[in-house]
């Protein structure tokens, strides 16, 4: 129930408008001036004021003021019997939401509160949706704009830098890399950080629809335009209007589809298959390859014209084994992931297993090292994961023709752990970044080869705790 205070210094007028706003069932309450109406505005809260201009002790103007510092919630109707258009103006200026003027209508008073407090509430529901749709946007770009995208290796750093620089240009983007390497991520990051972030983002594989329902997804069809096509249906150019399309796999298209993607890109319409409308569409257009488009364009497999429109801004995603140094961040942010989904409760991953991570080619990118650790975390009985728990390719490099490859690449390893040392004064952090190592690797590598204090095997294998030579021990 809405509750009204009245506040008339006339009885018979503050009477006739309680009982009014009464039956029409507005919780009422009455003061013979401002004064006794700031005394119940300080002690109770009200949805509407209805004042008189003109009262003795306050006016309705300065009680209007009083309302919009303290119960600024408030929504003030103000009556006078003489009134001025710069009353009027002033009043509005002030913050009232109606002026009347008496003598009034009754029906006509029903008609301005009834209004005034629909639009209070109609203000108040408008301001929760946009408070939910921040926090939902808020939450959209938390989960998009690095989650996934892990990392603080140097190739990873310029990549979220450039995304903060070309999100909210709107300018077409090209995203390359190998499968699994997080190319719709990128997008997604691109999308949720733009202007466009609260419109709709909208993901098509390209490679894994055939060339006649791929352009009828893209572009929408006529009802009876083919067999099957028993209703309109809008393309999803249209039900990303306002916000991002994102074209995956985009070399797998035909010739016939990319010189429709070009007529889109040039023109900003799109026709319906079966259609002869125009169709004006605002999409931002992402796509994404893990093919050699520039080889393709010289070999005449894709367009030239279309490949230098989506070109625009070229972003590669390196792959998994360009940037070790992301492996544990990674590896951790995929344990605490499947751990609650899961409902597991293991602490973390050992020095033994992550050297194991660390030290693998990765051909499946993020995407293999994210199932590497579900199934981890889903084999693992103790309190971290172990070795074990890895796939065995992983732990092994030893081929089927029996040649020792493991032992012969320890070898390796442990020589060129050696002479780096050697070539950086017997610094670890030095050396593991000279030979692109992570530090965690070359430390369990040179406990595992007796490259520390006291043990023999040359001047560059004899370190302190700290990653310096021991010049003692040497």
């Amino acid at each position: 129930m809405n509750r009204v205070l009245v506040v008339e210094d006339e009885r018979s007028m503050r009477d006739l408008l309680a009982l009014m706003l009464r039956k029409e069932g507005y919780g009422v309450e009455t003061a013979d001036g401002g004064v006794q109406a700031t005394s119940r505005l300080a002690k109770e809260g009200f949805d509407l004021v209805i004042t008189d201009v003109s009262m003795p002790g306050m006016t309705g103007l300065e009680l209007l003021r009083h309302v919009r510092r303290t119960s600024p919630d408030a929504s003030v109707i103000l009556m006078t019997a003489y009134g001025t258009k710069e009353t009027a103006i002033e009043a509005l200026n002030e913050g009232a939401a109606y002026y009347v003027e008496k003598p009034f209508d009754l029906d006509e008073m029903k008609v301005v509160v009834k209004k005034t407090l629909d639009q209070k509430r109609i203000a108040s529901e408008n301001a929760d949706l946009k408070s939910e749709n921040r926090g939902l946007k808020a939450e959209l770009q938390g989960r998009y704009r690095f989650d996934g995208l892990v990392g603080k290796s140097a190739k990873m750093r310029t990549i979220f830098q450039l995304i903060e620089r070309v999100a909210g240009t709107g300018s077409t983007i090209m995203i390359s890399g190998e499968s699994g390497t997080g190319k719709e991520l990128i997008a997604r990051a691109i999308h949720y950080n733009s202007g466009r972030g609260d419109r709709a983002f909208v993901s098509i594989n390209c490679g894994a629809l055939p060339d006649e329902l791929l352009e009828s997804e893209l572009f929408g069809h006529m009802k009876g335009s083919f067999t099957g096509a028993v209703a309109t249906k809008k393309g999803l150019f249209e039900v990303a209007d306002g916000g991002t399309i994102f074209l995956d796999e985009i070399g797998e298209t035909s010739p016939a589809t990319q010189i429709k993607l070009l007529r889109v890109l040039q023109e900003r319409t799109i026709r319906r298959v079966g259609g002869t409308e125009e169709i004006p569409v605002d999409v931002r257009v992402i796509t994404a390859t893990n093919q050699d488009l520039d080889a393709m364009v010289r070999e005449k497999r894709f367009r030239e014209d279309l490949f230098y429109r989506i070109n625009v801004i070229p972003i590669r995603m390196p792959a998994l084994r360009e940037k070790p140094e992301d492996i544990p961040a990674l590896a951790e942010h995929f344990l605490e992931k499947c751990r609650a989904a899961m409902g597991k409760t293991l602490q973390g991953i050992s020095e033994e297993a992550m050297v194991h991570l660390e030290g693998y080619a990765w051909p499946g990118n993020v995407r293999e090292l994210e199932n590497v650790i579900e199934r981890a975390v889903a084999l693992e009985a103790g309190d971290v994961i172990g070795a074990e728990s890895l796939p065995r390719e992983l732990r092994s490099g030893r081929p089927e023709s029996g040649i020792d490859l493991e032992t012969h690449l320890e070898d390796l390893r442990r020589r060129y752990m050696v002479e780096a040392m050697e070539r950086c004064h017997g610094v670890q952090t030095r050396a593991a970044e000279f030979l692109g190592m992570t530090f965690r690797s070359f430390r369990y590598f040179a406990k595992k080869y007796g490259l520390t204090r006291g043990e023999p095997g040359g001047s560059g294998d004899a370190l302190d705790e700290g990653g310096e030579l021991d010049q003692e021990a040497v």
